[in-house]
């Protein structure tokens, strides 16, 4: 019976450590890459706030009329 409390030198575990590894590296190099993505979006909106806020403007616009849309089709399906 194997000892439970011995560790496991298998191979598998390796390739298990070395998967964390990767993962732990991979998590690390994305949160790296969103981190300096909103630095750069945030000084942008700094240096150039009508054109953040004509965006936002236009984002609201097409958030609103998808919604529209939505509620026009649901008031026609529910007609039928």
């Amino acid at each position: 019976m194997k000892d439970k409390t011995a560790p496991d030198t298998t191979a598998e575990a390796a390739a298990e450590d070395s998967l964390l590894d990767r993962t732990k590296d991979a998590l690390a190099d994305a949160r790296d890459a969103v981190s300096e993505a909103v630095t750069t979006a945030l000084d942008a909106a700094k240096k150039h706030p009508a054109t953040t806020a004509a965006v936002a403007a236009g984002a609201a616009a097409a958030v609103a009329g998808a919604a529209y849309g939505i509620s026009k089709l649901r008031e026609k399906e529910s007609a039928e």
